[in-house]
Order: C-alpha cells, then structure tokens, then sequence
C-alpha cells in the first residue's frame, strides 16, 4: 500500500494484533498496533506515516533545532539571583 508516496505493509501476527513497516530515505520504521479491524490498522501507520514526514520537513528546514532543544534539556534550569 502507498501514503503520500510512502510504501508500507501491514501484516496480522495473531487476532487484533497488526505488525506495520514503512521506510523514509534511510530509516526503516516499524511497529505494531492491537485493533480487530484492518481499516483502523492502516489509519494508524497512514497517521504515523504523516508524522514522520512532517518531523523530517522540519529537521529539513532547522538541522539545528533539533540539536538544540536535545542539549537544554541537559542543562540546568537558569536562575536569576
């Protein structure tokens, strides 16, 4: 199947239980989802497939916002004294 130019396959391992895959330039992303019906299973990975897509625009248009907000969350909060 295809979303927004993205392949993906959507396999049933056992009752309401879906393991999903698509691939985005060099990543392989992967999952599973428990729901009885096919139709929920693929507007699961279609809804991850938007975020992904959305999350690689972003990191497109700022490389270094993503870096960025990684190292304050190791700082220290800053205090005015």
């Amino acid at each position: 199947m295809k979303h927004r130019g993205v392949s993906f396959t959507v396999v049933q391992l056992e009752v309401a239980l879906w393991k999903w895959q698509f691939q985005i330039g060099e990543s392989v992303i992967t999952g599973t989802t428990k729901t009885k019906l096919i139709w929920m299973a693929i507007k699961r990975v279609q809804l991850r497939i938007d975020r992904e897509l959305r999350a690689a625009e972003r990191s497109r248009e700022n490389p270094q916002s993503s870096t960025d907000s990684l190292s304050s969350i190791n700082e220290p909060p800053h205090r005015n004294e």
